[in-house]
């Protein structure tokens, strides 16, 4: 949250494309796995951990990589998973 999720979020407030395209990865994660808190966070860990492998860092651009984490904020976010105000 605090390196790409916050920003991110509140940048889709004003950005319609950003929007949709979040939308649709967090469509994908809907269907793919079941949107528990452990179950996200578990997907979370293994699609950073992906990431790092690769060398992946964001950039400030929504490239793929960054719409899915984004994605997953949010949906951490509107399920209430962060209401503790644990991190992400």
């Amino acid at each position: 949250m605090n390196v790409l999720g916050h920003s991110q979020l509140a940048r889709m407030g004003s950005d319609p494309g950003l929007v949709a395209a979040v939308d649709q990865h967090a469509a994908v994660l809907r269907d793919a796995i079941p949107l528990d808190r452990e179950t996200l966070g578990d997907y979370l860990l293994g699609f950073l951990d992906e990431l790092r492998h690769r060398g992946w860092s964001f950039t400030g651009e929504p490239d793929a990589a960054a719409l899915r984490l984004t994605a997953v904020c949010w949906l951490a976010r509107e399920r209430g998973f962060l209401s503790d105000e644990l991190p992400a």
